[in-house]
């Protein structure tokens, strides 16, 4: 959606490029191939949002502590994620503009949507699933291989 944004006469993206680019955030898949910005800054300080989720990702258990800081920073970032769609939907912007904002607008709410997961241990459990799946595979192709090994030394 991103790529049919276009400039008017002004510089400035037309309101149908504008509302192209929020209906995107909204869609099912907005988060596809959406990165979580590495610094957001919050209240005036920046503070690394990409290490902050890999951190929690990667952590064995999250505690009740944690999950407050999560509930915070949800909120923090939500509403960071709710001014940045209102400058896009308000603010005359150029093609760049608009296009960074909606990027960036796109990773807050990635990094929501992760954090979410992350604290209802989701998250975990759709990794213990796709490491299973990934290692049930490979004792399948292995398999194959051996199989196809055998023929192939007849």
């Amino acid at each position: 959606m991103v790529k049919g944004v276009k400039e008017d006469e002004d510089g400035y993206i037309s309101e149908k490029e504008r509302k192209q680019l929020l209906e995107a955030l909204h869609c099912r898949l907005f988060w596809v191939g959406q990165y979580i910005p590495h610094d957001i800054e919050l209240e005036g300080k920046e503070y690394p949002l990409h290490e902050y989720v890999w951190e929690l990702i990667h952590k064995e258990e999250i505690m009740e502590e944690d999950k407050k800081r999560i509930d915070k920073c949800i909120q923090l970032i939500s509403e960071k994620e709710e001014e940045d769609e209102k400058e896009l939907e308000e603010s005359p912007l150029t093609r760049e503009e608009a296009k960074a904002l909606y990027h960036e607008t796109a990773g807050l709410l990635r990094a929501i949507m992760d954090l979410r997961e992350i604290e209802d241990g989701t998250m975990k459990e759709s990794q213990a699933s796709f490491q299973q799946k990934f290692a049930e595979q490979r004792v399948r192709d292995a398999k194959l291989w051996l199989e196809f090994l055998k023929k192939v030394k007849k």
